[in-house]
């Protein structure tokens, strides 16, 4: 192979795990954070941060890896997804299976420096993760499943560090299964006409005409129990100010997908890496500002 043909295989391979568009890890990042710094009241470990932060780079790769050979037979009739490497003949779909098989080995190997407790539900995130692509076949709102899978490094932290899984722990999850239905939601309504089109079946779709208003419910019903999770983990006046700026947020997503524009609604669904943000410095600021490590 010629230096170029080398340089546009690993871009290529880039495109599959996106690289390129980092919002996906950070969706996934920001839950299992807020999980990190709830369990350790403020004060995690440096080898916890570092373990779960590049093993969720390397399960949201190996995710979007599945997911495009899950989708190979679908993604050429979708204008957001034709130009992807499987549809576009760049890359073999076992080649999907193989890269997402080898980030999943390293970042089991990542996991087995944890306590018993968070490898037992490692097996159980791997699944969740390979399973979530094939829903869109028949679950009417996979969007509920993305939100677990997206979740699981919240049990996965309080067992690392608590080596339990307190009540806390079940609605912080919840609360980010809620979080996953609102923003996926905004990005299936991008594609809403092509996945009619060929069988796909999301949010967007079952909600049909409340698509926008089930959108506002998740929100709501999210903040809610964030607000219920602050008080069980006794956070202070910075995490309901973070809350609030989230909530502020979630009114501007409103403003942007109510005509239900594609390029609007994808904007939503990109801004939601600031509502994270916002909810993650409210949980770090109610407690003693320090380096934990």
């Amino acid at each position: 192979m010629t230096r170029t043909q080398i340089f546009a295989r690993l871009d290529a391979y880039e495109r599959l795990i996106r690289l390129d568009k980092p919002i996906g890890t950070l969706l996934l990042l920001w839950p299992t954070l807020w999980a990190i710094w709830i369990a350790s009241e403020g004060r995690p470990s440096l080898h916890i941060v570092l373990v779960f932060s590049i093993g969720t780079l390397l399960m949201r790769s190996a995710g979007c890896a599945i997911n495009d050979f899950a989708d190979r037979n679908f993604d050429g009739h979708v204008e957001r997804t034709r130009r992807r490497p499987i549809p576009s003949g760049e890359i073999q779909p076992w080649e999907a299976v193989a890269v997402a098989a080898a980030l999943s080995l390293v970042a089991f190997g990542l996991v087995l420096t944890l306590p018993p407790l968070s490898i037992s539900l490692s097996l159980v995130a791997l699944f969740l993760a390979a399973s979530y692509p094939f829903t869109k076949r028949f679950f009417w709102f996979p969007q509920a499943y993305l939100g677990v899978a997206f979740g699981f490094g919240i049990p996965m932290a309080f067992g690392a560090i608590l080596g339990s899984l307190p009540p806390v722990c079940w609605w912080l999850l919840l609360a980010n299964i809620l979080w996953a239905m609102a923003y996926d939601t905004e990005y299936a309504m991008v594609d809403r006409e092509d996945d009619l089109r060929i069988g796909i079946r999301t949010s967007a779709i079952s909600l049909g005409r409340f698509d926008v208003a089930g959108v506002m419910f998740f929100y709501v019903a999210m903040l809610v129990l964030l607000a219920w999770v602050g008080a069980m983990a006794g956070l202070g006046a910075a995490f309901d100010a973070g809350l609030a700026g989230a909530a502020a947020m979630m009114g501007y997503h409103w403003f942007l997908i109510r005509g239900r524009s594609r390029d609007r609604c994808f904007k939503a669904f990109m801004h939601n890496n600031w509502v994270g943000a916002a909810i993650f410095a409210g949980i770090v600021l109610s407690y003693p500002v320090q380096v934990p490590w």
